[in-house]
């Protein structure tokens, strides 16, 4: 029985057997005595990890330490709200950081205040008006960010996009306008903002099929 512990565009923790190519955690332990997510979060840090780091070896979800997610990619934990690592992710965590500061028009910035800006962007609800995407908007958004319809989710790559799932991306489709059941940007804002300005999340290498 696989562990609840996959992440989903969205933020949702599931329990699906695949692993995908990244790591993370949210603070803390989300999990309790039975390995059970109980919690959304532990604090507001929420970093994306590498799987293998220094030849660290730990068992899943100990008890009081914090809960490993797993992600198909760096463009999956961007969406779901998740940023680089400044330990075992540090150029990324730092080229992320002089990307978003450059969009801002501010200086580096810093862990904390990206964690706040990110927290900011995840309490926007999934289907606000800000997020909606409207005719043709596909073409102005940059590749690595993720979008959805109803409760499928896509990779934006040339304009294009490529249907995500928990192993990996299927053939690329065009996005269509449609009022009645419109995309929605999953991404949040600030991090649109790092990627349009030149970070360039790792994908799966489903992607490129």
């Amino acid at each position: 029985m696989p562990l609840q512990n996959r992440v989903d565009p969205a933020g949702n923790i599931v329990a699906v057997s695949a692993r995908g190519l990244f790591m993370g955690n949210r603070g803390g332990p989300l999990h309790n005595a039975a390995r059970q997510i109980v919690r959304k979060q532990k604090n507001e840090s929420w970093i994306i990890c590498l799987t293998e780091f220094k030849n660290r070896r730990r068992a899943l979800m100990q008890p009081g330490l914090y809960t490993e997610l797993f992600f198909l990619d760096e463009a999956t934990a961007l969406a779901a709200g998740h940023r680089p690592c400044y330990e075992c992710r540090r150029q990324h965590a730092l080229a992320f950081a002089d990307f978003l500061a450059q969009a801002k028009g501010l200086p580096r910035l810093t862990a904390k205040p990206i964690d706040a800006l990110l927290a900011n962007d995840r309490a926007v609800p999934s289907d606000d008006a800000s997020r909606r995407i409207g005719a043709g908007g596909f073409s102005s958004l940059p590749d690595g960010v993720m979008v959805r319809r109803g409760g499928a989710f896509f990779l934006v790559l040339g304009g294009k996009l490529r249907p995500w799932d928990f192993s990996g991306y299927g053939p690329e489709i065009v996005g269509t306008h449609n009022e009645i059941d419109p995309f929605y940007l999953v991404t949040p804002a600030a991090t649109v903002d790092a990627i349009r300005q030149g970070y360039k999340p790792i994908l799966h290498p489903s992607a490129m099929d």
